[in-house]
């Protein structure tokens, strides 16, 4: 029993039922307050931290912002009889490890605590400068950030419908920008990086001659949440009408209460909507159902080796079909080969995307046909 669990919890029945659930596993202090809480750490190397929200005084979100000033490490999990969007972004920005709704299963409590606690132990001795190296990184990275741009096109009329923006980075030790992304979640720095995102595109748009072409950009479910994003302060409200954004991390929709409500703000804005990776899996096609978007993006598994996968020809043919017959815009993404083209078009696929007409580049080049 080394490990240190600190419950903050004004409800008394509550605080007993996780004290006498914890204690089994983990070494537990239980308070009723911040002011006994941020005590406690003063005197305690704690391995996590269980808050509930709605404190006396002070809310658990607010509590967790004063903790990190002084223990940028800590575990940090959230329980909640009142789940919000605003405190599930928190969460997700000062990067909570959990956020639980109330009423919360044993085993569900003990698997999250489980996890923080390992995690604790197992970075003690190397997490605080790894954190601080890693932070220092992303600001680097941050600094260095640009877009690069991949022609979208319309293979009939040879001209191009869009371009999309995708995120990179002259910071070499954050280059792939998955990991860049991971970083910036990791941090809680999801917000900073979003808006970053949107001023360098919209400084690319600014110089588009062709009131035309359309600029997809890539949007985590998060950014949603940013107060900014569809405001008049947002870089990208004054061409919203030339701009669809892709929506990433489609699981964590889920988290997020008024997801659908948020959206339509922005279509009223003038934004359009796109679903990509369709045909990746389950969720892509719930989320057509869901979210009936303008624009839906075929994953290029599903584009690769057509030429050659009857199975592939006949799954293509027919979400395009269902799609058109929605009025959605299909976009094929990853086409990379004459092959491809050829049998894409052959299946009512007109719109491309992929190596085949323009690899991502600094500027808005014109494709190859």
């Amino acid at each position: 029993m080394d490990s240190k669990v600190l419950v903050i919890e004004d409800d008394v029945l509550l605080r007993r039922a996780y004290d006498r659930i914890l204690s089994v596993q983990h070494s537990v202090v239980s308070v009723g307050s911040c002011s006994d809480a941020l005590l406690e750490l003063s005197r305690t190397k704690f391995d996590a931290v269980i808050s509930d929200i709605d404190l006396p005084g002070q809310s658990g979100v607010d509590l967790l912002r004063q903790i990190r000033a002084q223990h940028q490490e800590m575990n940090f999990i959230f329980i909640t009889g009142c789940p919000t969007t605003e405190t599930a972004q928190a969460a997700v920005n000062l990067g909570a490890m959990g956020y639980l709704t109330k009423p919360v299963a044993a085993d569900a409590l003990n698997k999250i605590v489980a996890k923080a606690t390992s995690a604790s132990v197992s970075a003690k001795t190397t997490l605080p400068a790894r954190l601080n190296g890693l932070t220092h990184r992303f600001d680097g990275a941050l600094e260095k950030l640009w877009m690069a741009f991949q022609p979208i096109v319309s293979v009939p009329e040879r001209k191009v419908m869009g371009y999309e923006a995708l995120l990179r980075t002259a910071e070499p030790s954050l280059g792939a920008p998955p990991d860049f992304l991971a970083t910036a979640q990791h941090l809680g720095q999801l917000d900073r990086l979003g808006r970053a995102i949107r001023s360098k595109v919209s400084e690319t748009i600014a110089t588009a001659t062709d009131p035309d072409v359309k600029f997809f950009i890539n949007v985590h479910a998060t950014d949603l949440l940013d107060p900014q994003f569809g405001s008049d302060d947002c870089p990208l409200v004054p061409f919203a009408n030339r701009i669809v954004l892709e929506i990433t991390e489609r699981a964590s929709l889920e988290v997020i209460d008024d997801a659908h409500a948020r959206i339509a703000r922005l279509r009223k804005r003038g934004f359009a909507l796109a679903i990509d990776d369709l045909g990746a899996g389950y969720s892509g096609l719930t989320s057509v159902m869901q979210l009936e978007p303008e624009v839906v993006k075929l994953d290029m598994s599903l584009v690769r080796g057509v030429d050659k996968s009857r199975l592939q020809q006949q799954f293509v043919a027919s979400i395009s079909r269902a799609c058109a017959g929605l009025g959605m815009v299909v976009v094929t993404e990853g086409v990379e080969t004459a092959e491809e083209r050829e049998t894409l078009l052959a299946l009512g696929c007109t719109i491309h995307q992929g190596y085949l007409y323009g690899r991502p580049s600094r500027v808005l080049a014109a494709p190859t046909f």
